[in-house]
């Protein structure tokens, strides 16, 4: 971080006025903290008229779940009327940076957001209370390390989000036969096995057997994750106002999209 004002600068001044009107920043990483960081930075590094734009994507997580968030309301909408707003949503894959994101563009659009502990409590907690801290939101901490724990938390969920690692199921039908309130479960995972079972890769809004639930699989997710970040990719070129694109940024752009 403390490279990025120096190397903003750099950028910058050694194209001049014009030649920055053909120049942007993109930031990567895998941290979601760290990319937001870097963003902000980056932004008070500009100094007028040498500006350009600034977009960051860590590991494509904040397309990848604005691509996500922008499916289950859609799916949401079309099936049960209403948008994010009150909704229970667990996430499961809480740690990683899709499943971080999921949860604050969730509880940033007013649902009421639980990241649940595969593992570790502690680390789940530590997370959940940075991320409060941090974006002043209201998310909490549950846990889901047992098969029973899952049911209990899928009973009380509306919205169940899976980001855990590829080939890795963390949702049963058995399990989710028990929530009778579950309206929509969305999985990123295209690696076989599925991460929730039942949601097939392909699925756009595909009910799923046993359940009240609609299924959203990872390329139906992944297609409107490429869209988000073409579109985002081309804003920040040919806009004539300089952009500096989050999560949220990518959000609104994923719910235009479709």
């Amino acid at each position: 971080i403390n490279e990025v004002a120096g190397l903003v600068q750099d950028a910058i001044f050694s194209r001049g006025p014009n030649g920055v009107k053909r120049e942007s920043v993109f930031i990567g990483g895998r941290d979601i903290d760290v990319a937001m960081d870097m963003l902000n930075t980056a932004k008070k590094a500009m100094v007028p008229p040498f500006e350009v734009s600034v977009f960051a994507d860590p590991s494509g997580a904040f397309t990848t779940a604005a691509g996500m968030m922008a499916k289950v309301e859609q799916h949401l909408t079309k099936n049960f009327g209403g948008d994010l707003t009150g909704r229970r949503v667990s996430v499961f894959g809480a740690t990683g940076p899709v499943g971080g994101c999921t949860a604050l563009i969730a509880a940033k659009y007013g649902a009421e957001v639980q990241m649940v502990s595969h593992r570790s409590m502690v680390d789940v907690k530590a997370k959940v209370d940075s991320y409060n801290t941090r974006y002043g939101v209201s998310i909490v901490a549950v846990d889901g390390a047992s098969d029973a724990a899952k049911i209990e938390v899928l009973k009380n969920t509306d919205i169940a989000l899976c980001a855990a690692a590829a080939g890795v199921q963390v949702l049963s039908l058995a399990q989710m036969a028990h929530a009778k309130d579950l309206k929509v479960v969305a999985d990123v995972n295209a690696v076989p096995p599925s991460g929730a079972e039942g949601v097939d890769m392909f699925a756009d809004g595909v009910a799923i057997a046993g359940t009240n639930a609609f299924g959203i699989g990872a390329l139906a997710i992944g297609n409107v994750k490429y869209k988000t970040q073409h579109h985002l990719l081309k804003l920040m070129l040919e806009s004539d106002n300089k952009q500096y694109l989050d999560f949220l940024s990518a959000f609104e752009m994923a719910r235009k999209s479709l």
